[in-house]
């Protein structure tokens, strides 16, 4: 049924109406997760990038109040202008952000929402969020974890932001029986290194593998989605053990000035960011073009074989 709320771009539109491959983007990587004018080149470059795969990207935002996959370059310009003053937006932010008619960068979760409504099944992000590290007495647990345990849209990332607690992430992915698949590796990735130290549930090595598992997964009835691990690549991985003292460098300076809740991860990734004299941006946009190049080509063997 359709939904009054929802806006395709009617390239988008055509695409899903015809069967064909689409992508589902993010849109806080653009408000929050770099500085402009890098955001919104980075944004359209992967948008270029699903493209090269026969998909259509599908950037996902809100919009004047309206859900909006697809949005327009002006759109994608806007939201990187205004940056932080853009609501982050996740699924509890949803209904008031709608009701006022304001904008919205949406998260990995009302991304994945947004895409579930249009008929996307596919979406590509840097990295999911997860149990944060002292989640034992914060609670600190991202939205992210239960869309994924809900809602049927498979996510390709490089593995979780390395600066969450990544060992208590996974258990809560198989707690809800979201199947965790490497991409050519049996370790998950720590979003700006290869490695991790944990493992995946399952190691697939091609495009056609991951999209014959999520077909059978859904043609089952088995609801929710599924994390797609894909490593940064090898040549813009960095040093594993110096990115663990700068996490925790920026995770000591979070809780000296008392950044918690939806502020604490933008603030981290600029933090690092700073300390990593912008080794750390260069990584992120890399492992981003990536995961949207693997999301292309899932979302175009998805379709042969649905």
């Amino acid at each position: 049924m359709p939904n009054a709320l929802l806006l395709c771009a009617p390239e988008v539109r055509a695409a899903l109406e015809d069967h064909r491959p689409v992508v589902a983007l993010e849109s806080t990587i653009i408000a929050h997760g770099m500085p402009f004018p890098k955001n919104v080149e980075t944004a359209l470059l992967v948008e270029k990038t699903v493209r090269s795969t026969g998909a259509i990207p599908a950037t996902c935002a809100v919009v004047g109040g309206k859900l909006k996959a697809g949005l327009m370059a002006a759109e994608i310009e806007l939201l990187g202008k205004e940056g932080a003053a853009v609501a982050k937006a996740s699924r509890r932010d949803l209904p008031f952000l709608l009701s006022q008619g304001k904008n919205g960068a949406t998260t990995v979760a009302s991304t994945m929402i947004i895409a579930h409504l249009a008929g996307i099944r596919i979406f590509a992000t840097g990295g999911i969020g997860g149990v944060h590290r002292g989640a034992a007495t914060t609670m600190d647990i991202s939205a992210d974890l239960q869309e994924l345990a809900q809602t049927p849209v498979a996510v390709v990332s490089a593995g979780a932001k390395s600066i969450l607690d990544l060992g208590l992430t996974l258990e809560y992915l198989e707690t809800f029986g979201v199947p965790v698949i490497g991409y050519r590796t049996e370790e998950f990735p720590a979003f700006y290194s290869r490695k991790s130290g944990f493992g995946v549930d399952y190691r697939l090595d091609s495009a056609e593998e991951i999209a014959r598992l999520l077909h059978v997964k859904w043609q089952i009835g088995l609801r929710g989605g599924a994390v797609i691990a894909n490593p940064v690549p090898e040549a813009h991985q960095l040093d594993a053990g110096v990115m663990q003292h700068v996490i925790a460098e920026a995770l000591q300076e979070a809780d000296r000035n008392d950044i918690r809740g939806k502020a604490i991860t933008p603030f981290l990734l600029s933090r690092i960011e700073q300390l990593t004299g912008g080794s750390s941006l260069e990584a992120n946009i890399r492992l981003v073009l990536n995961n949207a190049q693997l999301a292309g080509e899932i979302a175009v063997a998805l379709e042969k074989v649905s």
